[in-house]
């Protein structure tokens, strides 16, 4: 029996996926290509009576085309992540660390058959639940919650003998014979992803109908760049209306035990969807700037968001713009000529976009237009540095910013035609450790960000995880929280993306934090943004920062004050001050000392209703890493 599945992204096919099914025997082939990368993998599956794998093996290559081997056997099991053997006379589900979407198919219907929850294997445990039947191009389908696998809950269609008709997720795995249905499936997804988070949203949001105090905290106000005598803040209907000497009061009493109590912080280089918005305000992110995304999506997310409907951060969005090739991204739009490209920023000009995103793809040639017309618009421009273009270029044909810190350092390691459509806008940063910063390229450079104020979107977090990606070890960045984490996400983070991993990006890597100083030093601006949305790498992205040498105190400033202004949002946010909106945490310790206190949020205030992270953890499957602060009041 053969089942062929499209894997679809942005409403178009970016992989395929076919099972060659004889008794308990499963041979999977799959190829994913969006946005120049993808895995490819060969699977052979051995299923027992039950339904469980006895038998895999995977080979091939993983996203940015790390080298992928993987087995189990007889209850043993070796992965990039880790090794192992089962308890002996216990059945349990092996979770594949490298696999394609069609495993979630091979669980749902394991734990299904095992009355709905099954022990896993390294750990932890998987859960399927029906949600309801969904018919379908004149089928009934059952939709069912899968959770315990990842980070997040997966969401799956099986058939009535329980077989995998569709993965749901930001990239839809869809058998064949209901491709045409994959706008609908989409819908779908959107619809029980927002179910789920409003429920858990309700569970952890606190409103209130009184003034909230939060007493006994030191206040870090961003101008001087110091923690004020402690104090106490005072917000009612979702604005700062008092802040001053230490009192109690009435209505709702918080007692921050002398903890930092600073405005929220910004995430600039975000992909938000409905899921992302908890982890964001459980670390502390109360503002987003969207780098690009599926439209009809973010323009339904962000009025729930702002409503209270669904709990997340407030998102400022960037229309992405992308051009038609081999190796295009799915998302935003793909115009089909200049005249449609200059159409879709008056299109996004006018449902109040922030700016328009260029990407990989886009011919050189259409920039300078592009932007012209998006400043005659009030829009600002950024982006990737397109294929064959410099970022030189890029500035002189109109860009304010610059995306990614290696679109910034490409320009100075390639020749002009390399093309960074493909994993070569990562892999080619191994030549990074021997660039000369005081070289006439790099030179030029800067004086052209200094003379016309271009900033920078870092995202040095992201580039951490990928050059430093190495199997079976936890990153710096990952270790003070991972093993807080369900034991699906923390295999997903030790294994390698990079090919060649001993290539040298280990000494390469470096460079990165010597350009972030040197360009900080001359005063680009520096907007920190993580590409992730999980939130733990925000923190990472602030201790970057911090080790490219920028102090503290300076580094919480540019997360909080700084970033308002960027974003025109100053009279709204970025400090803690009468008149401006409760957009604030409160931080166990002193992060203007040790920028790594940030991770300590006790509490996060968003629009004046209250979020406890601990709570968030607790209903995400993570282990709280703090105590919610004592609170006196009603609040509910």
């Amino acid at each position: 029996m053969t089942e062929r599945f499209a894997v679809v992204s942005g409403g178009e096919v970016t992989g395929r996926v076919t099972v060659e099914r004889s008794g308990g025997d499963l041979l999977i082939d799959s190829a994913m290509d969006d946005n120049g990368r993808g895995a490819k993998l060969r699977e052979r599956v051995t299923l027992d009576a039950h339904g469980i794998p006895v038998g895999w093996e995977i080979d091939g290559t993983s996203l940015m085309g790390g080298a992928v081997r993987e087995r189990l056997h007889d209850g043993v099991w070796e992965s990039q992540a880790d090794h192992g053997r089962a308890p002996d006379g216990e059945r349990r589900l092996y979770l594949a660390n490298d696999s394609s979407p069609y495993a979630s198919g091979i669980y749902a219907r394991a734990v299904l058959d095992h009355g709905g929850a099954l022990d896993a294997l390294p750990g932890g445990r998987v859960t399927a639940e029906f949600l309801r039947r969904v018919p379908l191009s004149g089928r009934d389908l059952d939709a069912y919650v899968l959770r315990g696998v990842g980070l997040l809950p997966e969401f799956v269609l099986l058939d009535h003998e329980r077989h995998l008709v569709a993965r749901l997720g930001g990239a839809l795995m869809v058998r064949e014979d209901h491709l045409p249905d994959a706008a609908e499936l989409a819908a779908l997804d959107t619809v029980l992803s927002a179910e789920h988070v409003a429920r858990v949203g309700e569970s952890v949001r606190h409103t209130c109908d009184e003034p909230v105090r939060i007493r006994d905290v030191r206040v870090f106000d961003p101008e001087t760049r110091k923690l004020t005598e402690p104090c106490s803040v005072v917000f009612f209907r979702g604005v700062i209306t008092s802040v001053g000497p230490d009192a109690t009061g009435d209505g709702v009493e918080i007692d921050g035990q002398g903890g930092t109590l600073l405005a929220g912080l910004h995430d600039m280089h975000a992909h938000n969807t409905a899921a992302s918005g908890l982890f964001y305000l459980a670390a502390g992110v109360t503002t987003t700037r969207d780098m690009g995304n599926d439209n009809a999506m973010l323009l339904g997310l962000i009025p729930r968001i702002d409503s209270g409907e669904l709990p997340g951060p407030s998102i400022v969005p960037s229309g992405l713009i992308e051009g038609r090739s081999p190796h295009s991204a799915r998302i935003g739009v793909i115009p089909d000529g200049l005249d449609h490209a200059l159409a879709t920023v008056r299109w996004y000009a006018e449902r109040g976009y922030h700016q328009i995103k260029i990407y990989n793809s886009v011919d050189p040639a259409w920039v300078a237009p592009l932007a012209a017309e998006a400043h005659r618009l009030g829009l600002r421009v950024t982006g990737h540095i397109p294929a064959f273009a410099t970022p030189d270029g890029m500035i002189e044909a109109g860009y304010d910013e610059i995306t990614h810190i290696n679109q910034l350092l490409l320009g100075w390691l390639l020749d002009p035609e390399e093309d960074t459509r493909t994993p070569l806008r990562l892999t080619a940063l191994t030549r990074a450790k021997d660039l000369d910063l005081a070289s006439p390229r790099v030179r030029h450079t800067l004086e052209l960000m200094l003379e016309r104020g271009i900033g920078l979107d870092t995202t040095t977090v992201i580039l951490e995880r990928l050059m430093l990606s190495r199997a079976g070890r936890i990153q710096e960045g990952d270790r003070p929280y991972l093993d807080h984490m369900p034991v699906g996400y923390q295999r997903y983070r030790k294994r390698t993306y990079v090919p060649n991993p001993d290539d040298g990006y280990d000494e390469a890597f470096p460079k990165l934090l010597e350009t972030m100083a040197l360009l900080h030093a001359h005063g680009v601006p520096l907007w920190p943004g993580t590409d992730d949305p999980s939130g733990f790498t925000v923190h990472r992205e602030l201790e970057l920062y911090a080790r490219a040498g920028i102090p503290a105190a300076e580094v919480l400033r540019i997360a909080t004050l700084d970033c308002a202004r960027h974003l025109g949002r100053e009279h709204l946010s970025g400090s803690v001050a009468r008149g401006k909106r409760a957009d604030l945490i409160l931080v166990d310790g002193d992060p203007t000392r040790d920028i790594s206190a940030i991770r300590r949020i006790r509490m996060t205030v968003k629009g004046g209703d209250l979020y406890f992270p601990a709570d968030i953890h607790r209903e995400l499957s993570i282990a709280p890493f703090t105590a919610a602060p004592p609170m006196k009041g009603v609040a509910r």
